[in-house]
Parts: structure tokens; sequence; C-alpha cells
């Protein structure tokens, strides 16, 4: 498992990378057996968006730490240093931009895009 990191440098120019996710096997739900999962984040708040078809933005940096994980749709999404990933059905984005000159969205395809957000702060 792994998701998309977007973060700022210091001199305020947004990158991406490839985080992986370590999962260990531990009971979860008892009685049930061990499961392999993360580490528990604590987290703030959980809020759904949707974004139609044809959707774009101006650059911005993240208002807060969050992680997106997309339900339907894609957007593509360019860092401030001109990396652009598309983020589909499946995908898990964590955004740490929160500062510099950010990242710009747009939605792509005739599908809207619809996501579960989690904020950290």
């Amino acid at each position: 498992m792994r998701y998309h990191h977007l973060y700022c440098d210091e001199a305020g120019v947004s990158h991406w990378r490839d985080v992986g996710i370590a999962l260990e096997e531990r009971i979860f739900a008892p009685p049930a057996a061990g499961i392999h999962v993360s580490e528990p984040e604590m987290v703030r708040a959980m809020m759904f968006l949707k974004l139609h078809a044809g959707w774009s933005e101006p650059a911005h940096p993240t208002p807060k730490r969050q992680t997106l994980v997309c339900l339907a749709g894609a957007v593509l999404v360019t860092a401030g240093d001109g990396e652009t990933r598309e983020i589909a059905k499946g995908d898990v984005w964590r955004m740490e931009d929160i500062s510099g000159e950010g990242h710009h969205t747009r939605v792509i395809g005739d599908e809207d895009f619809e996501a579960a957000v989690i904020q950290f702060d």
C-alpha cells in the first residue's frame, strides 16, 4: 500500500513523492483473527466533497494537513515543480503543502470527482 504525498520544500515549492504504508499483523476486532493494519493517526475532522466535471481552481496551498481518498472520478494535480499526478478512484493523496505556492487541481473526464477528506489539524 502507498499514498501520493504532496509536500512543500524550504523554498516554498511543492513536490510529489510516494510513501509506503507499513502494516503489522494485529488483533484489530476481537474475536476475529489478526489482520494487517497501519499505526493509527489522530484526526480532527472528516468530510466528503464533490467537484463537478470541468472544475478547475487557481494554484493554492492546502488549508490544513489532510488526506483525500478518491471515491469516484479523477483530478489532475500539478505541484509547484511542474510534476503532475492523476488522482483517481481508490487513490490516497496526503496534502502537506500548507505554505508556498501550493498546487493546481482540475477535474478530468466527464464524471464528477467525489472524495472523503480526513483532516489532521
